[in-house]
């Protein structure tokens, strides 16, 4: 039987940062939008990528985490593409609706399942306890090369449940999620301030569509990687405008 913990006011103000002289995104009809499209790549070979490989000891709850050791793969490369990236608009005030706003993480096996996903801010995002072994989720807000605790929940059994709002303040687009039970425990979540966000494809490609017309700032984001500086882009209506090439360096945030 599933048990939801219920936070108190100390730990849901915990769990939340709040938002700093952000904008409300206004959804607005948008008739022949316009779109953009483009690439991520990372400069270096898949062996450079295999070395932000860590590799963690289990030391504990090894009758469902397994023995030996858990390989975590912090940058993965496909054929010179960078995968788990988003690629996003900057400072949109009006435009489509959400397609998503929530997301879900379940721990499993103990590992953080998916490893990497999305949602939106002021969205809410779900952490499940699918093993028979307690689990402490630890979310932190990325700031530059910084990491401010979010939340640190125990999930103590099976099936326990935690659901709360993410806000994030201006300077910060994604999450650090770890588990104080199990070092080898790791997960990103970008969180977008507007709908106008893509990630990649397993060769790097994006599409963004649906756009205003206009002029915009296009950034990516990648958990673990610096990255790049953002592009200007021209939107034209019922064009596709194609972004010149996000590279990445292999440079650790």
């Amino acid at each position: 039987m599933k048990k939801t913990i219920v936070l108190s006011a100390i730990m849901a103000t915990a769990f939340c940062l709040p938002a700093v002289n952000a904008a409300r995104y206004k959804v607005v009809d948008v008739t022949n939008g316009g779109s953009i499209t483009g690439k991520v790549i990372f400069l270096g070979s898949e062996a450079d990528a295999q070395k932000h490989k860590k590799v963690y000891t289990i030391t504990k709850d090894t009758d469902i985490c397994g023995t030996g050791s858990r390989e975590v793969e912090y940058v993965k490369v496909n054929k010179g593409a960078l995968n788990d990236v988003v690629v996003y608009l900057d400072k949109v005030k009006k435009g489509k609706a959400w397609d998503k706003k929530n997301t879900t993480i379940d721990q499993k096996g103990c590992e953080f399942l998916p490893f990497f996903t999305v949602m939106a801010n002021k969205g809410k995002l779900t952490a499940i306890n699918s093993d028979p072994v307690a689990h402490n989720i630890h979310t932190y807000a990325i700031i530059g090369k910084a990491k401010k605790t979010m939340a640190n929940v125990s999930q103590p059994v099976q099936g326990s449940q935690v659901t709360k709002t993410v806000k994030l303040k201006k300077r910060s687009t994604g999450l650090k999620v770890e588990c104080d039970q199990h070092d080898f425990m790791h997960s990103f979540v970008f969180v977008a301030k507007n709908p106008y966000y893509a990630r990649v494809a397993k060769d790097g490609s994006y599409t963004i569509k649906g756009i205003p017309p206009g002029k915009y700032k296009v950034k990516v984001w990648h958990g673990y990687l610096k990255d790049p500086r953002a592009k200007q882009v021209t939107v034209k209506a019922g064009k596709t405008k194609t972004v010149k090439t996000f590279k990445y360096k292999n440079k650790k945030k």
